[in-house]
C-alpha cells in the first residue's frame, strides 16, 4: 500500500468513526436539555482535515496556515491576512503594529491615547495598558451598545492617535461617524471584528464586511465565535506596510520574511547589514521589531480551511435565529429593552442581548433561565473600569481617561444580558427559550 493508498483509508474510517461514534447528542434536542448559548458546529470534513494535517506532523504553521489566509482574505476582500493562536492575540498585534518606529508621527507611543469604550471584553484594551499608552472610554447607546459617536470629538485631544473598539455582539457600530472622525484627525481605526465575522456595513450604497472598513482588523475562532479553529485568530489589514510591521511582530519580531523551515529566499541571507550587527549577519537572526511568537498551528489552520467553506452560511443562520427570537419576545416589551441593528447594517448576531427595564431584577430573569438549563452570559465585562485589575488606577486616577458619564455602560453592567443565536440552534431551542422568558417575567410581576 502506497502512502497516498494508507492515507486515503485512514480519512475514510476517520469519516466512518464520525458518522457512527463521535458524540453529536447536541444534534437532537430533547426538552430539558441544555440550551448552550454557543458550541462548535462541524462535520467530517473537519474531522478529516484536522486527521490529515496531524498525518503531515507539520506542528507550527505551514500548508493549512497559507491556504487559511489565502481563504480569509478572498472571503473579506482584503490584501492581507495573518493567522494567529487567538483572537487575543490578534487585538494584541493590530495594537502594537502601531506603536512600529516606521509610522513616523503616526506611530502610538507611550502617553498617548486611544479612543476605546469601557463596555466590552478586556483584550481589546489590555494591549493599550501594557504598552503604556491611555485608553479613552466612551459611553455607549442603547439598544445597539456600541460606542456613542457624539461624544468622539469631546474625547479627541492632541495626544489621540487612534480608535479601537469592537462590534458589540454582531452589532456593527457607526462605521461612517467613526471613519469619518478618524480620517478628520489622521487617527487609526482598528476595528476588533471577534463578535462580528459576516457582518456588514454600507456606507454611501457601499457595503462591506465589518473589520475591512478600518486601517485593521481582527478576529477569533474560539469555539463560541462565528467559526472556530479551538483557538485562533485573524489580523488583515489592505496596507502592505502594515502587513509588513504585523507579520514581523508575529514572527518574533524579525526582519527576514521567510516562513518557518524555508531559507534565503531572498537570496540575500548573509550579505546585509543592519543595526550594529556585523556586516554579512545571518539575516534569519536580524530582529526589527520587538516581537512575539503568536502564529497557530497548521492543525488549527486545517479546522479553519474547512470552517471558512460555512462561515457565510452560519451568519444567515445566526441571523435568521435571532430575528425569530426577537419575534417570540416583541410582547415582552414591558420588561425589556429589545435589541436593534445598526442603522445600515446587515449583522451576523454573536448574541441576542436583553436589557431588563428599570424595576425588572436581571439576577431573577437569569436564575430562572439557567435553572431551566438556559444557558446566559453578561455582557462581557459590563464596565470594564469597574473590575479588580482596575483597583489600582482607580486609586490614583492614572492611566486611563473617562469623557462624560458612563451611564449607559452601567445600566448595561446592571441590567444587561444575553442568549445564544449560534448556528447550531433549533427553532426548539429558541422556542423553549422564548416560553422561559415570558415564565420568568410572569413570576416577576
Amino acid at each position: 500500500m502506497s502512502e497516498n493508498e494508507a492515507r486515503k483509508e485512514i480519512l475514510s474510517l476517520v469519516k466512518e468513526y464520525y458518522n457512527n461514534y463521535m458524540d453529536r447528542s447536541g444534534d437532537k434536542f430533547v426538552e430539558g436539555d441544555r440550551i448552550a448559548y454557543a458550541s462548535r458546529v462541524f462535520d467530517e470534513n473537519e474531522v478529516c482535515a484536522l486527521v490529515d494535517s496531524a498525518l503531515d506532523f507539520w506542528l507550527t504553521a505551514g500548508k493549512y496556515a497559507k491556504e487559511f489566509e489565502k481563504g480569509m482574505s478572498e472571503l473579506l476582500d482584503v490584501k492581507h491576512t495573518l493567522l494567529v493562536n487567538s483572537g487575543s492575540s490578534a487585538n494584541l498585534l493590530a495594537f502594537m503594529t502601531l506603536t512600529a518606529p516606521e509610522l513616523g508621527e503616526r506611530c502610538i507611543r507611550r502617553g498617548d491615547e486611544v479612543i476605546t469604550v469601557a463596555a466590552g471584553f478586556p483584550t481589546t484594551i489590555t494591549p493599550m495598558l501594557q504598552y503604556g499608552a491611555v485608553p479613552v472610554f466612551l459611553d455607549v447607546t442603547i439598544p445597539e451598545a456600541n460606542i456613542d459617536t457624539e461624544l468622539l470629538e469631546k474625547a479627541y485631544s492632541d495626544k489621540t492617535k487612534a480608535v479601537m473598539i469592537a462590534h458589540t455582539l454582531g452589532n456593527p457600530f457607526n462605521i461612517k461617524a467613526v471613519k469619518e472622525f478618524c480620517d478628520r484627525h489622521n487617527l487609526w481605526l482598528v476595528e476588533d471584528n471577534c463578535d462580528a465575522l459576516c457582518s456588514k456595513y454600507a456606507i454611501d450604497g457601499v457595503e462591506q464586511y465589518t473589520g475591512t472598513w478600518g486601517d485593521i482588523g481582527t478576529s477569533s475562532f474560539y469555539p463560541p465565535h462565528h467559526m472556530t479553529m479551538g483557538e485562533g485568530g485573524a489580523v488583515y489589514t489592505d496596507n502592505p506596510l502594515l502587513y509588513k510591521i504585523a507579520k514581523s511582530m508575529r514572527d518574533w519580531g524579525r526582519d527576514c520574511a521567510c516562513d518557518s523551515g524555508q531559507d534565503n529566499m531572498c537570496g540575500h541571507r548573509y550579505d546585509g547589514r543592519y543595526g550594529e550587527l556585523p556586516a554579512g549577519y545571518d539575516h534569519k537572526y536580524v530582529y526589527s521589531h520587538f516581537g512575539y511568537n503568536l502564529k497557530a498551528t497548521d492543525m488549527q489552520a486545517a479546522i479553519g480551511c474547512e470552517q471558512l467553506k460555512k462561515v457565510v452560511e452560519f451568519g444567515r443562520k445566526r441571523k435568521a435565529n435571532w430575528e425569530y427570537l426577537r419575534e417570540q419576545l416583541e410582547e415582552l416589551e414591558e420588561w425589556f429593552i429589545l435589541p436593534e441593528a445598526e442603522k445600515n447594517s446587515t449583522p451576523s448576531w454573536f448574541g441576542f442581548l436583553i436589557f431588563c427595564r428599570e424595576g425588572v431584577d436581571r439576577n431573577a430573569i437569569v436564575r430562572h433561565l439557567e435553572q431551566n438549563n438556559i444557558q446566559t452570559r453578561m455582557l462581557f465585562s459590563g464596565n470594564m473600569i469597574k473590575h479588580p485589575c482596575f483597583d489600582e488606577m482607580r486609586k490614583t486616577g492614572a492611566g486611563y481617561r473617562v469623557v462624560g458619564e458612563l451611564t449607559n455602560t452601567d445600566y448595561i453592567m446592571n441590567n444587561a444580558f444575553w442568549i445564544g443565536v449560534y448556528p447550531g440552534m433549533t427553532k426548539e431551542k429558541l422556542d423553549v427559550m422564548a416560553r422561559e422568558l415570558k415564565a420568568a417575567c410572569k413570576k416577576a410581576r
